[in-house]
């Protein structure tokens, strides 16, 4: 039975990993159709509603991220298994037809432009995606065959041929298979299992539409109304269903499945949940918390640049807690906040002076009601023990800080291999607060080096070299000034911009988090030089070669829950 599960999450996890949405209008036919095999109690979607550019995305790609490194697939070529030789095999044709988008597209039988779609029927994964020539597809599965000696059983099901590949040994009494079909122009990959119903393998093969689909609810528009996105894509994960499924043994497709799973099992894991007060109590905070959606705000693809805006959503509907958790946001400087000006970025907003009230009232929010579920009973006991009020004795000492920033803007790297040293750094580190001359007063008592600097408050910087000994091959000159509420340490002309542009910033409570990194001119200035010394390039190294490409990760919170935007810009190596 191990072997089982081991095997339906191996799968699960792959379809699921093939989860990116796009931008458009409304939703096609095409989409209409695949939704109408959809159950709403679905605990998992995610759908590329408008045909992806995928043959100029790929080319679209660095070099250096459509290589597998070398000797990627040495270990599990090891493996004598001849299931876990097809999936080698699956995925060594996958890296090679990585090569540029014509030849991704040929292999697999893909058009230029595709539409996806992955789901769950209860618990069993579904991955489609359309497809141009299906006999690409059954050639690499032959190929697969061929290498590992894993051979498929032939069948039809209501006039849909489609192979089956057994995961499980012979002699399991339950059984579990991968089966691949095409069907009216879309791929399918899905599992069959003896312990689930026999038409859960009709629908996955969309033949069998369901009574109460993801269509006929809205909630994909839903979604996309509430949050915003364009129609390009959608995800969600639905925390509600799950619950169900968790706390019921029939109320939902996924209870269902996994009641019988726990009858051959022999034991229910989760038996301690399915009491009325668990179930009422998790249904609850369910409720409070009932998805994770996810979709694209922006999407450009040519076949030499890509650019990606995809937001997640962790939906509430506590505004309780959503109001404390909004008041710790902080303050995120200006440089953070554009992926384009720098090497690396990262500013923290936090609200230092509301910390504690803010904790609190989270805490509090969570000690109420008073659970009577067991796991939730023990939850807030251990919670009821500790107290975010002392918090305040450390947060006293940092009094009036919204943020922290720092950015790597720029350096390089001298031509001199007999004798190398950075050329110029320029970066700047800051902490704003209501009053930054009083924290660095009260920081000198910590830090004697510091005791007999004075900083102008006419904001003019003071040079750190004396304070801060620093070796003469790193060749920079730290400075720290009072720039309004800004308390600036910066190296180099484009820091001191920086540091200059701040004085007239006003602290505002505008996030609380946000990272950025620019790969291209993080590696290439120090790649450059590895290779003008002659020297080898390290292997965990190499892979970073001509990698340019842009990233953005933003963590903030609103009335209608967490948000994590996530920003890609990707350029194909010229």
């Amino acid at each position: 039975m191990n072997k089982i599960l081991i095997a339906a999450a191996v799968v699960a996890v792959g379809a699921g990993g093939y989860w990116y949405s796009q931008q458009s209008t409304s939703l096609s036919t095409t989409d209409s159709a695949v939704l109408s095999y959809v159950p709403a109690d679905t605990p998992l979607f995610s759908a590329q509603l408008n045909p992806f550019p995928i043959k100029d995305y790929i080319n679209s790609l660095s070099d250096a991220y459509r290589q597998f490194p070398p000797g990627s697939f040495d270990e599990l070529e090891q493996e004598s298994d001849q299931r876990a030789q097809f999936f080698v095999s699956l995925l060594k044709s996958y890296a090679d037809s990585m090569k540029d988008g014509d030849t991704f597209i040929t292999t697999f039988g893909l058009a230029a432009e595709v539409r996806s779609y992955v789901y769950t029927l209860g618990a069993v994964p579904v991955f489609k995606i359309e497809v141009e020539n299906a006999d690409a597809i059954w050639a690499i599965l032959d190929k697969a065959e061929a290498q590992s000696g894993l051979t498929h059983t032939p069948a039809n099901l209501k006039g849909v041929d489609y192979r089956s590949y057994q995961l499980t040994d012979a002699e399991e009494k339950e059984q579990v298979s991968l089966v691949f079909a095409v069907h009216d122009g879309l791929f399918t990959a899905t599992l069959s299992t003896s312990f689930t119903e026999a038409t859960l393998l009709e629908t996955a093969l969309g033949v069998t539409s369901v009574d109460n689909s993801i269509a006929d609810a809205n909630i994909v528009e839903e979604i996309i109304t509430k949050h915003g996105f364009t129609n390009e894509g959608v995800s969600f994960v639905n925390h509600k269903e799950i619950i169900t499924a968790l706390t019921s043994t029939d109320g939902n497709q996924l209870a269902g499945q996994l009641s019988k799973l726990y009858e051959i099992m022999g034991e229910d894991p989760m038996a301690e949940l399915k009491t009325p007060a668990c179930s009422s109590e998790l249904a609850a905070i369910a409720n409070n918390w009932p998805r994770t959606v996810a979709g694209y705000d922006e999407l450009t693809v040519t076949d030499s640049h890509s650019a990606f805006g995809f937001r997640t959503v962790i939906e509430s509907e506590n505004q309780v807690l959503l109001g404390a958790y909004q008041k710790l946001r902080g303050y995120l400087p200006s440089y953070t906040q554009y992926i384009d000006n720098s090497v690396f970025s990262l500013g923290l907003g936090i609200d230092v002076n509301q910390m504690v009230p803010a904790l609190t009232g989270i805490w509090d929010d969570m000690l109420t009601p008073e659970y009577q579920c067991g796991p939730l009973a023990e939850m807030q006991m251990q919670m009821s023990q500790q107290s975010p009020a002392m918090l305040g004795m450390f947060t006293g000492m940092a009094n009036g800080v919204k943020g922290l920033g720092v950015s790597l803007i720029d350096y390089k790297i001298s031509e001199d291999t007999q004798s190398p040293q950075l050329d110029s750094l320029d970066a700047v580190v800051t902490l704003s607060a209501d009053n930054p001359a009083t924290l660095f007063n009260m920081a000198k008592s910590f830090v004697p080096e510091l005791a007999n600097l004075q900083l102008p408050e006419n904001g003019d910087a003071i040079e750190l070299s004396s304070v801060v000994p620093i070796p003469a091959e790193l060749n920079i000159t730290p400075k720290l000034a009072l720039k309004g509420n800004h308390l600036v340490l910066f190296s180099g002309e484009k820091g001191a911009a920086i540091a200059d542009k701040l004085e007239k910033e006003p602290v505002t409570s505008n996030g609380l988090f946000v990272v950025s990194a620019d790969y291209m001119k993080m590696f290439d200035p120090l790649l450059t030089f590895i290779e003008m010394t002659g020297e080898p390039i390290p292997e965990e190294l190499e892979g970073m070669k001509h990698y340019d490409m842009r990233t953005q990760f933003t963590l903030d919170i609103d009335q209608q829950g967490f948000e994590i935007d996530t920003h890609m810009d990707s350029r194909a190596t010229k």
